[in-house]
């Protein structure tokens, strides 16, 4: 009699060669004690091999035999391979054991009456790889095959996840380079417009306000290049996941300097823009570049989509002793109910926006972007009637 338990599947030629599928609940274990106690009570006069398979470790080997229960005895020879499942395995077993015997009797009487022929065949007519022996050296091998398959599959599922992340993540980014590339084109172009090359001097600006230009236009371009950055990064890394680095930041005054570049923006449409940050609130533990990209990516939404002479709200409010919520809504058309969750998926468009930019990628990115922090971001209909986008960070811990 044999008992063998491990990672690797039985191949040895005992004639009765069984696999028992088991969890990591405790009635497996008393599955096994019950079922070896069993067998070995039938003393039997040829030996057995008894194999025990963790499906949490082997899932691969539970698909093969199609299982769709556990704990499950297999007989996987002599053949026809049988399959005995649930709680009652050892009364299963007992019921069958006569008609196993019966296989195994069989399977030893053929193979005797084989050696013989080969013994009593001297011009060896009758070759010893003839004499029928148990199909588990084949299974084993397939199922070896059938395990290195399957962690090919799991790789290529891995690389597509990848190749996926990448493609979203680059599109994400390339798409919202333009807010700041374009505010750094007005810094430029205004700059320029209003400079006397004769005498060195900008025309209608104080220097104050030229000062501010620079400053802005010098901001903007580093976060072009922080993005630039984070598109090579996406492209090296193995990551399906968005990189933070997360540090203790002051939310509100991100969102006000978020305001104030797209300043141009707003008083294009003469809008009105309700502030409602609260002086209180407490330091978040968040990404200050990432987050920035959240804020404006919403409140150049909420801009776009408010018609003018609208209203632009956006709120901050200290929502429990860990989580801090900004708000930014607006007096545009508002999301319907049935969108409001799909409208975070990459790419998806309200059949109304076909024709305009927004809502298509960005959104997608600031799902992603606070999910990395732990967060939450939805959407619902704002007290004014348009969008009201809501998004949930930690608080910094003290």
């Amino acid at each position: 009699m044999q008992a063998s338990q491990g990672q690797q599947l039985i191949n040895s030629e005992a004639p009765l060669q069984l696999l028992l599928f088991v969890d990591e609940r405790p009635k497996s274990r008393l599955q096994i004690q019950q079922i070896r106690s069993y067998l070995q009570q039938l003393q039997l006069e040829y030996d057995f091999e008894l194999q025990i398979i963790d499906v949490g470790k082997q899932p691969h080997l539970a698909e093969h035999f199609k299982l769709v229960a556990t704990p499950a005895l297999i007989k996987i020879h002599p053949e026809p391979r049988q399959v005995l499942a649930g709680s009652n395995i050892v009364s299963q077993l007992k019921t069958w054991w006569s008609r196993w015997q019966t296989s195994v009797e069989s399977y030893l009487q053929l193979q005797q009456e084989f050696q013989q022929a080969v013994e009593n065949d001297p011009d060896g007519y009758i070759k010893k790889s003839e004499i029928p022996t148990n199909s588990l050296a084949i299974s084993a091998e397939i199922i070896e095959l059938s395990d290195e398959v399957f962690r090919l599959k799991q790789e290529k599922q891995q690389l597509q996840e990848q190749l996926q992340f990448k493609d979203r993540v680059i599109g994400m980014l390339a798409h919202d380079l333009r807010n700041p590339l374009t505010a750094t084109i007005i810094a430029i172009d205004t700059l320029k417009s209003n400079y006397n090359s004769e005498t060195g001097e900008f025309r209608r600006l104080t220097p104050a306000l030229t000062a501010h230009m620079l400053n802005h236009a010098r901001t903007q371009t580093k976060v072009i290049e922080k993005m630039i950055t984070d598109l090579l990064q996406v492209g090296r890394g193995k990551d399906t996941k968005i990189p933070i680095s997360p540090q203790k930041i002051v939310l509100g005054d991100i969102c006000l300097e978020v305001l104030e570049e797209l300043r141009e923006s707003y008083k294009a449409k003469s809008l009105e823009i309700i502030k409602d940050i609260p002086q209180d609130l407490p330091y978040v533990y968040a990404d200050p570049e990432r987050i920035r990209q959240v804020v404006i990516n919403l409140l150049d939404n909420a801009i776009k989509y408010t018609p003018p002479e609208g209203t632009v709200t956006i709120a901050g409010l200290h929502r429990t002793s860990q989580k801090v919520q900004f708000s930014i809504g607006d007096s545009g058309p508002g999301i319907p109910q049935e969108n409001r969750d799909r409208i975070f998926e990459n790419r998806f468009r309200l059949e109304r926006d076909e024709a305009k930019d927004g809502y298509g990628i960005g959104l997608s990115l600031c799902q992603k972007i606070v999910q990395a922090h732990y967060g939450q971001i939805w959407v619902d209909r704002a007290p004014t009637g348009g969008a009201w986008f809501h998004f949930i960070l930690p608080v910094y811990p003290n």
